[in-house]
């Protein structure tokens, strides 16, 4: 990370992605190296307090077990509530409703633009409000909306269901991502956002096996099998979302459950990774902007939708693919256990890798060429067992790319506001792929659905060549940065009064950096 040298203002030329492996464990020594800087060179968060007694490693662990595990069983809950009707489908979902296989696509599709059309202004609405609230009221809505979806009885009320679904659902993928970003550094976060999202690759493995374990339910109550499977996920999640008012934390500066000592701990090494906006920043529409006009925001939507449109066409497609190679309803749920097993593993393998080598860029790159592969096979082969081989492929090229894209995505933007909505900006857009990506797998192209991995290959395509233009032009900035040909660089308190303030002064270079945040000059990229 960019350091600020004491005596010479300048930033020490650092590589973003490069983890440093001489931590120490002890917080006082953040506040010790905090302390021997300067006078007016670097506000200390929270200078009143002692934080010598402080375990950093151990504070580390706890904030752990108190954020990652509960987020990521609301996400298992989210991907397979959303996820599920391709379970149900299998059940004679369409007969009963009487709608066919374009109209199943529609009733996929409508889930996708609520959720987009969402995302935005949920994580802005999380940053103002409490996310112990907000999240929980979320996952409360979308627990009974999804039970009810099993009690519809036309296409009507099934698209109905399917929209409010979407809309809330919508804050939660976005919205844990930015919160998550809020609590570790660049190079931790990683990690946890693959645990947090592999919850997505347990649901699919979790889900196969639910829905044909409630699939013994049919005719209870004179309900048929499909009903059941949203009634009992949907019940599940409204049961969560009530846990989640008490279980569900707040932002660091607040957080109940850290004494204030922890919190300043917590606060001052994210401000020690440059994160300076962590110790707290008002809602300006300048950083909504900043966000806006941002070329990073809109190549990385690219970056992302090549993998998030094949992400949504593998999950709710995968029991239909498998089905199609020679096997019945329960068994073909039952084979989709083992591939989301795969793909959960290699997910929390990448994330690992990429926090501690970095090169989230490069790993991105590979991955889409495995993912491609796999659809390169399915595409041509007509064998069962080379295709289904091909799905682990597949699944292992994709479902890493989701977490990895998303921490490089928010280790490049600085400012609480500006990431959150860069974040949902680009989660969005991928998500509102998965409206195409949820036509494209067609009843007349049973059973090797050829147009529909072609489409998909086309999404890997776009994803690997944005994700190259994102690597080197991030390589670009950072060689610019080191050889100083950016005029705004922080040389001193003086300048930064005049060279930075447009409308007064600011009060330290900890200020001057939070108002320029990832353009700030000293601040280097994650490749």
């Amino acid at each position: 990370m960019p350091a600020m040298d004491p005596e010479k203002g300048a930033p020490e030329a650092s590589n973003a992605s490069t983890h440093s492996s001489d931590e120490k464990g002890r917080a006082s020594l953040v506040e010790r190296a905090s302390a021997d800087e300067k006078p007016h060179r670097q506000e200390i968060y929270n200078a009143h307090i002692d934080v010598s007694g402080v375990d950093e490693k151990k504070l580390m662990r706890r904030l752990d077990w108190y954020l990652v595990p509960w987020l990521s069983f609301l996400y298992l809950l989210a991907f397979l509530d959303r996820s599920s009707i391709g379970n149900a489908k299998l059940y004679n979902m369409e007969a009963d409703l009487h709608i066919t296989g374009t109209q199943y696509n529609i009733a996929l599709t409508i889930f996708f633009f609520s959720y987009a059309i969402f995302e935005v202004p949920s994580n802005v609405f999380l940053k103002r409000l409490r996310p112990s609230i907000w999240l929980s009221a979320s996952m409360l809505l979308w627990g009974v909306m999804m039970t009810v979806q099993g009690l519809v009885h036309n296409y009507g009320g099934l698209l109905g269901m399917r929209w409010m679904l979407g809309l809330f659902e919508a804050g939660l993928f976005p919205g844990v991502n930015y919160y998550l970003s809020c609590w570790y550094k660049r190079s931790e976060f990683g990690l946890r956002a693959a645990i947090f999202f592999s919850a997505a690759t347990v649901s699919g493995a979790f889900g196969g096996l639910l829905a044909a374990a409630i699939s013994n339910m049919d005719g209870i109550a004179g309900k048929p099998a499909w009903a059941w499977i949203f009634i009992i996920e949907g019940l599940a999640t409204v049961l969560a979302g009530c846990a989640s008012f008490w279980i569900i934390q707040d932002f660091p500066d607040n957080a109940k459950f850290l004494s204030e000592a922890e919190r300043t701990v917590v606060i001052r090494r994210l401000q020690s990774d440059d994160q300076f906006s962590a110790a707290g920043e008002k809602l300006r529409w300048k950083y909504i902007v900043q966000s806006l006009l941002d070329w990073k925001t809109w190549l990385a939507m690219l970056v992302y939708m090549g993998s998030d449109g094949p992400l949504y066409a593998f999950s709710l497609f995968l029991p239909s693919i498998i089905s199609q190679l020679g096997f019945s309803a329960t068994p073909a749920n039952l084979l989709t256990v083992p591939v989301y097993a795969v793909a959960c593993g290699f997910t929390c393998v990448i994330g690992y890798i990429a926090d501690r080598r970095g090169q989230r860029g490069m790993l991105n790159i590979m991955l889409l060429v495995v993912a491609a592969t796999g659809y390169l096979i399915l595409i041509f082969s007509r064998n069962a067992a080379l295709s289904y081989f091909a799905v682990y492929l597949a699944a292992i090229g994709i479902y890493p790319c989701i977490p990895n894209i998303v921490a490089w995505v928010s280790n490049n933007v600085e400012g609480t506001y500006k990431r959150s909505v860069t974040l949902a900006m680009v989660i969005s857009f991928g998500n509102i792929n998965g409206a195409v990506s949820s036509n494209v797998y067609r009843a007349q192209d049973q059973p090797w659905y050829t147009l529909g991995h072609g489409i998909v290959l086309l999404y890997i395509g776009i994803g690997f060549i944005t994700s190259i233009a994102y690597l080197l032009l991030l390589k670009r900035e950072n060689a610019k940065r080191d050889r100083g040909e950016r005029d705004e660089i922080i040389k001193g308190v003086n300048e930064e009064r005049t060279d930075l303030s447009k409308n007064g002064t600011f009060s330290s270079v900890s200020e001057a950096k939070r108002e320029k945040g990832d353009e700030w000059s000293g601040y280097r990229y994650t490749l």
